[in-house]
Order: C-alpha cells, then sequence, then structure tokens
C-alpha cells in the first residue's frame, strides 16, 4: 500500500541503453507504492533499447537521443541535459545507461542524479566488471548505487549488495546473480530519496540525518522495507 508523505511525488527521468531490466525494477516499484515518486520519461541514446519497449507498454513516455548523430560527446551531452531538464526531475537515474557524461552534463543534477554499477565500488569502476572480477580471482562480487558526479563511478555510496564467487563462474552467470542484487537495492536507495530520507551533502551520503561513513549492506536493511518493495 502506498505511504503517506506530505510532498508530491518525485518527478523521475530514467535514462538507459539496453534492455532496462532495472527500469522494470523501478516501475514495479512506483506502481505498487513502494517508490512515492512518478517516472515522467525514459530516455535512451540507441533507439533500439528495449526498455523503451517496457516503458511504453506502462504508459510512460519515451525519448531517443541516438549519440551517433552528434558531433561529439559535448554536443550530445548538450542536447541530453537540454532534454532532461525539460522534465524537471527532482532525480536523474542512470538504469544502465551506457555513457560517460562530462561534467557539464552532471553538475546540475549533482545530489539528485543516482546510478547503479555492477561491482562493490571502489574496485572495478568501468566496464567489464565480471570478467576482471574473474581474472583477479576474487571470492567476491556485486553491486553498488551512488550519487553521480564528475569522478566516473565515484561518488558517494549509498548501498551495496554482495554475492559470492564461485568456481567455475562465468561472467553471464556472474552478472546474472548480480542483477538479481541490482533489482533490490536500487529501487531501495530510490525509495528512500523520494521519502526525504536521503540525500548527498558536501559529498557525504546523509541517510535518515546521519552522514554515512560507509554504504549501507543489503544485509542491514529491514525485513519490513525489504517486504515494501515485494521482495
Amino acid at each position: 500500500m502506498p505511504e503517506g508523505h506530505d510532498h508530491p511525488p518525485v518527478r523521475l527521468v530514467v535514462l538507459i541503453s539496453g534492455g532496462g531490466s532495472n527500469l522494470q525494477a523501478i516501475m514495479d516499484a512506483v506502481a505498487r507504492g513502494a517508490i512515492h515518486g512518478k517516472i515522467h520519461a525514459v530516455i535512451s541514446n540507441d533507439p533500439q533499447a528495449y526498455g523503451l519497449q517496457r516503458a511504453r507498454l506502462a504508459g510512460i513516455p519515451t525519448e531517443v537521443i541516438d549519440h551517433r548523430r552528434y558531433p561529439d560527446r559535448t554536443a550530445f551531452d548538450r542536447e541530453l541535459r537540454r532534454r532532461i531538464e525539460a522534465f524537471d526531475p527532482g532525480l536523474v537515474i542512470l538504469a544502465g545507461f551506457m555513457r560517460i557524461l562530462s561534467t557539464e552534463m552532471t553538475a546540475p543534477f549533482e545530489g539528485r542524479m543516482l546510478n547503479i554499477h555492477p561491482s562493490l565500488l571502489p574496485r572495478h569502476r568501468g566496464l567489464h566488471t565480471h570478467e576482471r572480477v574473474l581474472e583477479a580471482g576474487e571470492s567476491r562480487h556485486g553491486c553498488s548505487v551512488h550519487f553521480v558526479t564528475s569522478d566516473l563511478d565515484g561518488g558517494p555510496l549509498v548501498i551495496q549488495a554482495s554475492v559470492p564467487v564461485h568456481p567455475g563462474d562465468t561472467p553471464e552467470g556472474l552478472a546474472a546473480r548480480v542483477l538479481e542484487r541490482e533489482h533490490i537495492i536500487y529501487p531501495l536507495a530510490i525509495r528512500w530519496y523520494c521519502a526525504g530520507r536521503l540525500s548527498m551533502q558536501d559529498h557525504h551520503v546523509i541517510l535518515d540525518g546521519v552522514a554515512r561513513e560507509n554504504p549501507v549492506q543489503l544485509e542491514e536493511v529491514s525485513a519490513a522495507e525489504l517486504e515494501a518493495l515485494g521482495v
């Protein structure tokens, strides 16, 4: 059931590049009232991204800004920023958005832009995280939600979830287990933000009025809160 709030639903804009499974998890959480927000647009840099179809099926407006049609990253970022700002979002959500954003793009949304990354940051920033974890022989892998800053995958960490690395794991199998955790912690972080419980101040994560020295771990989250998300 939706919870009581003293403010309108937070205006959300979601950026995607691919299948949109995290987008689906967020849409589901919004639909069940676990997130006090409304998705006003889903924007993709790839016209073939299946996530666009997910959004359309849910009646959410979609836009495509094909990066290949722009002469350089600056021109693309400028148009992306213009399109996002047209929706006046309270929160911008990067959900598998596979473009590196410039400071010109991230600065206007600092403190109201979240990303999910498939590693236990600060380890393994960038791409091919599952392969790199296996090559390094690590025993744990996972995912992290963080505020977006101009530092690639380096913004303040909100929450993480880990999975064991099994003998004989493949990048695909490992990725699938991590993705299951992504579908829990990303809606959870967005839930906190939309409830006014989560913010970024002076490059620090503030959760429930307390500055976090370390990210929340999924194991710390109460069963009642997870149940609200349908987990």
